[in-house]
């Protein structure tokens, strides 16, 4: 896994990255903030975060986390969207459509940009900014 050891910011996070995969991010990290503009970027937990809830962790500590992440990973890219609709995750709710993807409730993982639907993407992110959180995560509240 990536881990960039001195980060504390956006800026640091994405200066980070491998050159080879550092385009990537940046062309994510613009296109998740021109789509979903209200949920503010930072950095945390060792990843990009976008909006934030209220979320009760393993430890059951109520947290803020983000209500899409970005992170970049040794073999691939992944990106957490933390967003139920319907009791169904939205990045299973429409796998089939994000074109070449691996994913699992919440992350979708790819090796380049190419190989995912940025349509259905952008479809994904605004859906997720209308319904920010994880089943059982309590009351949702936007950072």
């Amino acid at each position: 896994m990536f881990k960039p050891t001195k980060a504390a910011t956006v800026k640091e996070y994405l200066q980070a990255v491998p050159a080879d995969r550092r385009g990537a991010m940046e062309y994510l990290h613009a296109f998740i903030q021109k789509t979903v503009p209200k949920l503010k970027p930072y950095f945390s937990y060792n990843m990009l975060g976008y909006g934030a809830f209220p979320y009760k962790n393993y430890k059951k500590e109520m947290i803020e986390w983000p209500v899409i992440a970005l992170a970049n990973q040794k073999q691939y890219i992944s990106l957490y969207v933390c967003a139920v609709v319907d009791g169904q995750y939205l990045a299973e709710k429409y796998k089939k459509e994000l074109g070449k993807v691996s994913v699992g409730k919440s992350c979708i993982r790819f090796k380049n940009v190419s190989d995912i639907n940025i349509d259905t993407l952008k479809q994904v992110l605004k859906a997720a900014e209308k319904n920010l959180g994880l089943a059982g995560a309590g009351e949702h509240a936007k950072k």
